[in-house]
């Protein structure tokens, strides 16, 4: 192989995107809210786009109705069309009209705004401040504002509000061990204040707060009044893992407690928070505009109409479309709003052409998953972007761009438009079987098991092909750990009966923590 320098020709083919199908890309991936947000900023930078105001109560319907796009106004009689052309500039200089008189604001100086506008900036701000929600107190600032009912010497407080401030979001202390937190250099007495303000840390409220593991967090709530505070004790102290795993007759075994007692221990222990700063966490729902809405006509066929209300309608200024021609404009300002005109015509064509996209990708998803809108989910169809693409005449890429962070609202509920787009298998019968309609059987098959003798995942695939669906048993597998459903040892539920547990019974293991299922079931302490 021979390593040089040099220069050569070669003729390759290169698919390079131009500035207008980047641009008209970006806008058809935008959901609603952005793009409106899109538009209002292209109208604060661009000068050349206006919106064009509907008077909604003199014609609702006809408001309601109309696009979102406006062509340019129709040209008068005497002016002749605007062309921006660069081979031919002259056709775009030869009409000129009395700008300064028909569009007086534009010529007025802004330049230095008057007292009253600056007061009315400062009101805005004002009503804009006093209007904004106040923020919850975290969980630092509950537990420091408790600390002021206790008579702390500066040190030790000091100390206490340095834990306060390494616990996590669920109110767990960071590091289990207190020489960490303090560094290498600590001492004896250092870490003694340490282990005083822990103390002091674990009897604020809520209760558990300051734990270092989930054991510690459910012993400090723990009070001697309540019932069956040694059974709890000793369960959560020793045989915390056997409660997650359900291994209750092996509990029974070793501890001499009755399969009854337990039950009922495991109850209260339900009760308990494992964590306890979760209530403190700021849950923020992002909002759900539907992009999209499905409505069922006369016939009993589904059309799709866009959410058009909230765009503002645009048009190209006139102003700026007459001053362009006028011969008395610089160069500058000339090639300022050609580039200008150019923008803002880019952005109308995009909007109508995500428009019509998106109207047609929708219509032809909501046809194929008929059967999804009049019967219910457990009917959704095997779909694919390819076909859907293949039916509108588009690339793959498109359709998903479409789809992307798009909701519809339908009849059954507002839904993301991703969710129509699923693999599928095929039944005994040949047809073919949406993968959540395989989960949504999975789920019923499950739920309606013997609790007491729950179905293994092969017994699970023996029963999904008595209903016509055949799939592998790592598949069963997989849909069951997405569901978050334990497997058939950790969902088995122990009959609370009195009586000598056998070995047998005490080597099987049970449910998992997070899935409990009836009163006689499963231990939740995760």
């Amino acid at each position: 192989m021979r390593l040089s320098l040099g220069q050569e020709m070669r003729q390759v083919q290169k698919q390079i995107l131009a500035p207008r199908m980047i641009q008209s890309m970006e806008i058809l991936q935008l959901p609603i809210l952005a793009l409106q947000e899109r538009i209002e900023q292209e109208m604060q930078e661009n000068p050349v786009l206006e919106q064009v105001e509907v008077d909604p109560d003199l014609v609702p319907e006809e408001a309601e109705q109309t696009p979102e796009i406006v062509p340019p106004e129709p040209i008068a009689e005497g002016e002749r069309e605007l062309v921006i052309d660069e081979s031919k500039p002259e056709a775009d200089f030869e009409r000129l009209v009395e700008m300064d008189e028909q569009w007086p604001e534009h010529f007025e100086d802004h330049s230095r705004p008057s007292r009253n506008r600056i007061e009315e900036e400062e009101q805005r701000h004002h009503d804009a401040m006093a209007n904004l929600m106040d923020r919850p107190p975290s969980l630092q600032d509950y537990l420091r504002s408790q600390l002021a009912w206790f008579d702390l010497a500066p040190p030790l407080r000091a100390m206490c509000e340095r834990i306060i401030y390494n616990l996590d979001s669920n109110g767990y202390l960071t590091t289990k061990n207190l020489q960490d937190l303090l560094g290498p250099e600590a001492t004896k007495a250092d870490l003694a204040l340490a282990e005083q303000a822990l103390a002091v840390v674990q009897k604020l409220d809520p209760p558990g707060v300051g734990a270092r593991d989930l054991r510690e967090c459910l012993l400090l709530q723990l009070s001697a009044g309540m019932p069956y505070y040694e059974e709890l004790r000793t369960l959560i102290t020793n045989h915390l893992e056997d409660i997650e795993q359900n291994r209750l007759p092996a509990i029974a075994k070793k501890t001499g407690y009755s399969l009854q007692t337990i039950h009922a221990a495991l109850q209260e222990l339900r009760k308990l928070n494992p964590k306890p700063g979760a209530d403190f966490q700021e849950e923020f729902v992002p909002p759900v505009t539907p992009d999209i809405y499905v409505e069922r006509d006369e016939d009993g066929n589904y059309k799709v109409r866009l959410e058009e209300g909230r765009l503002p309608r645009l048009t190209i200024s006139s102003y700026y479309r007459r001053l362009l021609t006028d011969p008395q404009t610089n160069e500058q300002t000339r090639e300022y709003i050609k580039r200008k005109l150019n923008s803002a015509q880019w952005l109308i064509d995009a909007i109508a052409q995500r428009r019509n996209t998106l109207l047609r990708v929708a219509q032809a998803i909501v046809d194929h998953q008929k059967n999804f809108l009049d019967k219910g989910p457990e009917y959704i169809e095997p779909l694919k972007m390819q076909q859907i693409a293949e039916k509108v005449g588009v690339h793959v890429t498109t359709v998903s761009r479409a789809v992307d962070d798009k909701w519809i609202q339908t009849p059954r509920g507002i839904f993301p438009l991703k969710r129509f787009f699923c693999g599928g298998t095929v039944s005994a019968d040949g047809d073919e079987v949406a993968w959540d309609a395989v989960r949504l059987k999975l789920q019923e098959i499950i739920a309606n098991e013997d609790k007491q003798n729950p179905l293994s995942d092969e017994e699970l695939v023996k029963e999904l092909a008595k209903h016509g669906i055949h799939v592998a048993r790592r598949t069963v597998t997989k849909y069951r750990k997405a569901l978050r459903i334990p497997s058939s040892r950790q969902r088995r539920e122990w009959s609370a009966v009195m009586g000598k547990v056998s070995t047998k019974s005490a080597s099987s293991p049970g449910a998992s923590p997070s899935h409990s299922e009836g009163s006689s079931g499963t231990a939740s302490v995760s």
